[in-house]
């Protein structure tokens, strides 16, 4: 356990103590940690993510819900990333973990369509994803990894790391809107 600490402090000493050089895009900043812990028979999150040069998020909760977040903002004296890591370093002794990857499942959200599709259909997909991005990611369920169209059906697939929750999360969120009409939502290799 104690080897295991080190490589995921050294892994994230490595992830946040990368420059603040003004020509990096936004993609090569918004690095991100997610860790999870079981409290009370609850899978709870905590994860941060730069939202630019000077300043992290850190949000955390109980999988399933919107939990709580706030911004570190760094300073003319202080660096953002090393109070980041400070905050890090206290969730790993606290026994937070990341997600075993071969634990997690994919969920896909179908729709029927005609063949492959209308250009509509396709943007309505996208749409969806983004959506599914927002929803599972500030749920701390998971993300979207893409979609595909043809033989009749239309899905977008996320990975989550808990199917159960994350469908009711969807189920809800989807309600009333254009994304509604789905025929299905399952987990991929069942």
């Amino acid at each position: 356990m104690k080897f295991k600490y080190y490589i995921m402090t050294f892994l994230t000493l490595n992830l946040f103590s990368c420059g603040t050089d003004q020509s990096q895009t936004t993609e090569n900043t918004n690095k991100m940690i997610k860790l999870y812990k079981l409290i009370d028979n609850q899978l709870n999150y905590w994860e941060t993510w730069d939202k630019d040069n000077k300043t992290a998020i850190v949000h955390w909760g109980i999988v399933g819900q919107r939990g709580q977040d706030k911004e570190i903002k760094g300073g003319l004296f202080s660096n953002f990333r090393k109070s980041v890591q400070k905050e890090i370093d206290e969730k790993l002794k606290e026994g937070y973990a990341e997600f075993d990857e071969s634990k997690m499942s994919f969920l896909e959200i179908e729709y029927k369509i005609d063949g492959f599709g209308t250009e509509q259909d396709l943007d309505k997909r996208h749409r969806l994803e983004e959506r599914m991005d927002q929803v599972l990611g500030w749920t701390g369920l998971g993300h979207t990894d893409g979609g595909s169209s043809g033989s009749g059906t239309m899905e977008a697939g996320c990975v989550v790391v808990d199917f159960d929750i994350a469908k009711k999360v969807i189920e809800e969120n989807l309600k009333n809107t254009e994304f509604a009409n789905y025929t299905r939502i399952f987990k991929m290799n069942e």
